[in-house]
């Protein structure tokens, strides 16, 4: 994880530096690819197209399946893909109705980046109240017993928690 991540780190830095340095604004998917002009030229449009559906083509069944193993571990049914489809109905249905939701989405007409924009901020919203339940009931001696968590790593976690929740309320502070 911390390897993709510090990956991730610098193709952000990459490509805010390129696209700050040709004054190109990114703010359909259209953009993006434009983007790429001052590397892939005239194919630039078709890179883009091919990291869209291979990041796709990633995404989902990894997306589909945890979606699917978490709703499994949550009402206790049956799951694995090793399992016939006849012993774990509800493991592989939610698996169908993630890829399907996917599809679904790919013929909507929305602007993508402003998905991506929004689902990041609901995520850092959505993360606040997690954290602050996390880090109750990792101090808790009564849910962690001998492994509640003090000291240092204590202010850490709730230092994080802050530094998140003042994240969340500057996304809606007007600038």
């Amino acid at each position: 994880m911390g390897v993709s991540n510090f990956v991730a780190f610098f193709i952000m830095l990459t490509a805010a530096a390129t696209l700050h340095l040709h004054h190109i604004d990114v703010k359909t998917s259209a953009d993006a690819a434009r983007a790429l002009e001052p590397f892939a030229g005239r194919f630039a449009y078709v890179l883009f197209a091919l990291g869209i559906i291979g990041t796709g083509l990633l995404a989902l069944p990894v997306l589909a399946g945890s979606a699917a193993y978490a709703a499994a571990g949550s009402f206790r049914w049956r799951s694995s893909l090793a399992l016939h489809l006849t012993l774990a109905r509800e493991f592989y249905a939610v698996i169908a109705l993630a890829i399907l939701g996917g599809v679904a989405i790919t013929f909507m007409h929305f602007d993508p980046i402003r998905a991506l924009c929004w689902s990041a901020v609901i995520n850092g919203v959505t993360a606040v109240p997690i954290m602050v339940i996390m880090m109750l009931m990792a101090r808790s001696r009564r849910v962690m017993g001998q492994f509640a968590v003090k000291g240092v790593l204590a202010w850490g976690g709730w230092l994080a928690t802050l530094a998140m929740a003042l994240a969340a309320v500057g996304v809606f502070v007007p600038s």
